[in-house]
């Protein structure tokens, strides 16, 4: 009997040992490779994404190998823990254990890292309803952080589904349309170089022409006439900026100033207005 509790003690020891060991090579691991990434990003300027994905696979691995052996160590679990250390045996037990949306998500996470659709730090924008900058990509999920520091949650398999806006895919220049509407009455072609005016020397504003169409004369902010609409002429402006932050500011600071412009240079913008009549009852 001292014998068998002997050998339960020194089985549960050795168990013991090598899920601490483990814990250890996952947590040095994590934190190593880390570091690196960490170090790559920010002397190389390499791309985190594929890295920070990789990083998470090998740390599951490392958990599995050495549960495996742990497992392998107790009489009774010894099957498992074959099973477990057997390429067949992890996939059908990964199947039998797994929901099908997780395996879904699992694999649609290794596409978006693939193909890479979007990365790490881009501003991006899905389902037209949630934009914010990708701060994590995982076997899981994608974290967005919104413009009010909020985290967004999306599954791989979801995200993977929709139709994305990425700012940052190809450049990270924008262009805003500044649609104002006049009077008819006011003069077209005045308002026109007011809004052109103010585009060109706003400090955000960027000058999109290639050197051929410098060349041909092309100008720096085309404006046109798009509508006649029933109590006013819309005007649009085209103006670009390096990012999509600094286009936003844009776009608000001209608003604020070609509205004072027109209002030095009698422009008119209409707008609708009601008159009430109040009538006194004897």
């Amino acid at each position: 009997m001292i014998k068998t509790i002997f050998t339960d003690f020194r089985t549960a020891l050795f168990a013991g040992i090598i899920i601490v060991a483990t814990i250890i090579i996952a947590f040095s691991f994590k934190y190593l490779s880390e570091k690196y990434i960490k170090k790559l990003a920010l002397t190389k300027h390499i791309d985190p994404t594929s890295y920070v994905f990789a990083k998470k696979v090998v740390t599951a691995i490392i958990y599995l190998i050495g549960i495996s052996f742990a497992l392998v160590q107790i009489p009774e679990m010894k099957t498992v823990g074959h099973s477990l250390l057997a390429g067949a045996g992890i996939l059908s037990l990964v199947a039998g254990l797994a929901s099908q949306q997780a395996l879904s998500n699992i694999m649609s996470g290794f596409l978006i890292v693939m193909f890479k659709p979007f990365k790490i730090n881009d501003r991006i924008t899905f389902n037209q309803t949630y934009t914010g900058i990708v701060e994590e990509i995982n076997l899981r999920q994608v974290v967005l952080r919104d413009f009010e520091n909020n985290r967004v949650i999306v599954p791989n398999s979801v995200i993977s589904t929709q139709v994305i806006v990425n700012a940052n895919l190809i450049e990270t220049k924008v262009c805003k349309m500044i649609e104002i509407g006049i009077g008819y009455d006011s003069d077209i072609g005045k308002a026109l170089k007011i809004m052109e005016e103010e585009i060109i020397k706003h400090p955000l504003h960027i000058d999109n022409r290639t050197p051929e169409d410098i060349q041909n004369n092309v100008p720096e902010v085309v404006s046109r006439v798009v509508a006649l609409g029933n109590s006013s002429v819309t005007l649009k402006a085209w103006a670009y900026s390096d990012t999509s932050s600094n286009g936003f500011v844009m776009y608000c600071d001209l608003l604020r100033s070609i509205k004072e412009r027109f209002d030095k240079e009698n422009i008119e913008i209409p707008y609708s207005y009601q008159n009430v009549v109040i009538k006194k009852t004897e």
